[in-house]
């Protein structure tokens, strides 16, 4: 760690100390917050209604500076009044961790963080200081510190006992996953909320699911907050999923979208549509300050293609299964309902996983559906038949297999 990135820690966690026992909800102030270019660095000030622990940090690809507090409320966030230069943009803010709020701000070009400090008193202010740096010194002091985890639970020292493939003598366990959330509200449309409204629908699926009996749900988050991909997956696993349902409504900018769609797992997506998705739901970790640049080595490779020998037709004929109930219970869907990309939270090699985009609301007529009780009755219904056909016809093959 760089001597520049120490300092700014020290400096950071001394305000900690002193304001441990002032921990709160601190409400941002946009009339008191800017983001200043004056040609020589950035300034940014955040105006806040008292003082609370926080911390800075830069990361890099994309290059970004990460502000946590605990905690902030940031309805007051004005970005008209704060996003002001383009050698930066806020690109979110919002909850992070129970009990931690998380502020990220891209970066242009290669600015390391010179000085920051918290003003404390009737109202409290953060200043930050950013200045121009070359790429490669700001590439070697960027990185989250190990306290960058301070909310992650501690690492079980147990591993889950093998799982066995599910036969139908035991209740299905199914992990529906909320897309989004927290820090990453995921895609807006006239004052709709993906995160919001993907948590909504699993907690409705659970309530399905839970009254037809045979079912075990468990969910990946039952609140508005950030949980990394890669840990989405761990829970699944942790869970003993049999199962794993991403949930998702989506936008895109261009063309006219709409109808739910089932992903399945590929590295060649199906069209150039489903390829801008998948980045851009990886993309949301990146600048939520969670870094996915760890790479499988080749034996680990090796090892979780074998095991997709078996899942992977399993997850085709539970997309499948999801397809034609869905067309049973709420009609027409996507023009290509079922396709495939390399979306993160669909690679779990040992648990049969799709990603259900249930509509685009860049769609008029998707968002009435998504945003109508009834509709969503009627497709948490075909997901229940369609999980349970399939779990019937899976159990059926488990049994040949052991034969």
């Amino acid at each position: 760690m760089s001597r520049l990135l120490l300092t700014m820690m020290a400096l950071v966690w001394a305000t900690v100390a002193v304001a441990q026992d002032l921990t709160g909800l601190a409400r941002l102030d946009s009339a008191r917050s800017a983001l200043r270019d004056d040609g020589r660095g950035l300034e940014l000030v955040l105006g806040l209604s008292q003082p609370v622990p926080y911390r800075v940090f830069t990361l890099d690809d994309p290059r970004r500076l990460v502000l946590d507090f605990s905690v902030v409320d940031w309805s007051g966030l004005d970005a008209d009044a704060i996003d002001t230069t383009e050698a930066a943009r806020v690109v979110s803010a919002g909850v992070f961790r129970p009990g931690w709020s998380r502020m990220v701000v891209e970066l242009a070009r290669p600015m390391a963080v010179g000085e920051a400090w918290m003003d404390t008193g009737d109202a409290a202010r953060v200043t930050v200081k950013l200045v121009p740096v070359a790429p490669e010194v700001f590439a070697a002091a960027a990185g989250a510190p190990s306290s960058a985890l301070f909310a992650l639970p501690e690492p079980s020292g147990d591993l889950p006992p093998p799982h066995r493939r599910q036969d139908g003598s035991r209740p299905v366990v199914v992990v529906l996953d909320p897309g989004h959330g927290g820090i990453d509200p995921g895609a807006e449309r006239d004052g709709v909320v993906e995160a919001d409204l993907m948590l909504r629908f699993a907690r409705e699926l659970r309530e399905v699911l839970q009254r037809a009996g045979g079912f075990d749900v468990v969910l990946t988050r039952d609140d508005d907050i950030f949980v990394p991909l890669e840990m989405r997956v761990s829970i699944a696993r942790m869970a003993g999923a049999d199962v794993f349902l991403s949930l998702h409504a989506d936008a895109l900018a261009e063309g006219r979208a709409r109808g739910a769609t089932i992903y399945t797992l590929s590295e060649e997506a199906s069209d150039v549509a489903s390829e801008k998705l998948a980045e851009r739901h990886d993309r949301g970790d990146l600048l939520a300050g969670v870094d996915l640049t760890e790479q499988d080595d080749r034996v680990a490779h090796v090892l979780m293609e074998m095991a997709r020998l078996e899942t992977r037709p399993r997850a085709d004929r539970l997309a499948d299964a999801l397809v034609a109930a869905l067309e049973d219970s709420i009609g027409p869907l996507h023009k290509r309902p079922r396709l495939e990309a390399s979306f993160s939270v669909l690679k779990a090699a040992d648990i049969p996983s799709v990603l259900v985009e249930l509509g685009f609301l860049s769609s008029k007529r998707d968002r009435e559906n998504l945003l109508d009780p009834d509709w969503r009755a009627q497709a948490a219904d075909g997901i229940r038949d369609a999980l349970i056909a399939w779990a019937k016809a899976d159990a059926a093959e488990a049994s040949l297999l052991r034969q």
